[in-house]
């Protein structure tokens, strides 16, 4: 952390955003705005610019075309990686557009996608998932470094209201009894090393949004990340969905969403919750209402209880999707300057939590 108080520049901070599904990526959109490489005129404005950004990414996707991958070519799940690897590339425009290609048929073709072919040819090609990764983001020219959570070929197990076991994270979403506890096999599931360095290193460590057990919950269950994640001198943020989600979180609060990570990370260590209170439209919460979703409850009391500071903002976008129609999404932009306003705020107070001990 540069810490020049005689520089009017921006300081320039590390960064982890961890999580899996369209959340990361989202959030991940925002937060590259302010990457700067070295040698780059800094951004105007003071909020620090950002020169290490790294995602840890959730592989246990078992369901359509990386379930398929997965099962044929014994890699890990390619789709959360390339979502994050198009949010970071320079160009989002043609060549996104062509990693995001989905095949509408053709035999053994149809369903697949272009970027998670291209990720599993890569990993053939270099011998490991984690280096295809590191190749594609170079071909895309991505601002931050990916990183799969586990090289293990990771499989999610899940334990159901009623007791019964669950395998496998299609099946787990799939099923009508809500999830009380996930499990992963192996349960020594190995992390690369390079994430554990940048979570070390890291100013700031980002967990959310996306889905409570199956895209944040993964990440948290290989050990070497969940230590190291507790035992970072990091400012740590829970960034909160926006709506409960079928299976996963339904009637769950903000601070339940917490607590839930916390069970399974077996460590207690955020900072802070950034929580949505921009109300839905009418209309887009009887969308939800349809699934039986609604907005998550932000109780605040409770969040402080557990030590938390809750940060509130404006972060609801309605947005129309090719494929859902009208659905909940984060001002990726709002969120990530919330962020840095966040970092700003405690580099510059006396008492800092960025060098607080542990």
């Amino acid at each position: 952390m540069q810490n020049d108080s005689n520089s009017a520049a921006p300081r320039a901070i590390k960064v982890v955003a961890m999580g899996g599904g369209t959340g990361l990526s989202t959030l991940l959109h925002g937060l590259k705005q302010y990457v700067t490489a070295a040698g780059e005129a800094p951004l105007p404005g003071m909020l620090p610019r950002i020169d290490d950004l790294s995602a840890i990414v959730t592989v246990s996707d078992d369901g359509g075309s990386s379930g398929r991958l997965r099962k044929e070519l014994n890699v890990p799940a390619p789709g959360d990686v390339r979502n994050c690897i198009v949010a970071l590339s320079e160009d989002e425009a043609l060549l996104s557009r062509l990693f995001q290609y989905r095949f509408p048929a053709g035999e053994g073709l149809g369903g697949h996608n272009f970027g998670n072919l291209f990720l599993s040819a890569m990993t053939a090609i270099a011998g490991d998932f984690s280096q295809a990764v590191k190749h594609s983001s170079a071909i895309l020219a991505t601002r931050g470094h990916i990183y799969p959570a586990t090289t293990s070929n990771a499989q999610l197990y899940a334990i159901m209201d009623d007791g019964s076991f669950v395998r496998g994270e299609t099946n787990i979403t799939a099923s009508q009894r809500r999830i009380v506890e996930l499990r992963m096999a192996p349960a020594n599931a190995k992390p690369l090393p390079v994430a554990l360095e940048a979570i070390e290193s890291a100013d700031l460590i980002t967990i959310g949004p996306g889905s409570l057990f199956t895209s944040l919950a993964p990440n948290l269950l290989v050990r070497d990340v969940s230590k190291a994640i507790a035992t970072s001198r990091a400012v740590k943020v829970f960034v909160c969905n926006l709506m409960t989600q079928a299976n996963e979180s339904l009637g769950l609060t903000a601070s339940d969403h917490i607590r839930a990570l916390y069970k399974h990370a077996r460590h207690q260590f955020f900072d802070y919750a950034l929580l949505n209170r921009t109300p839905a439209s009418s209309a887009l919460a009887l969308k939800y209402a349809e699934q039986q979703q609604s907005q998550i409850e932000t109780d605040v009391d409770a969040i402080e209880a557990l030590g938390v500071k809750p940060i509130l903002g404006e972060y609801l976008l309605e947005a129309m999707d090719s494929r859902e129609g009208l659905v909940a999404r984060h001002d990726t932009h709002r969120v990530a300057h919330d962020l840095l306003q966040l970092m700003m705020e405690l580099i510059e107070s006396p008492v800092t939590a960025l060098h607080r001990e542990q």
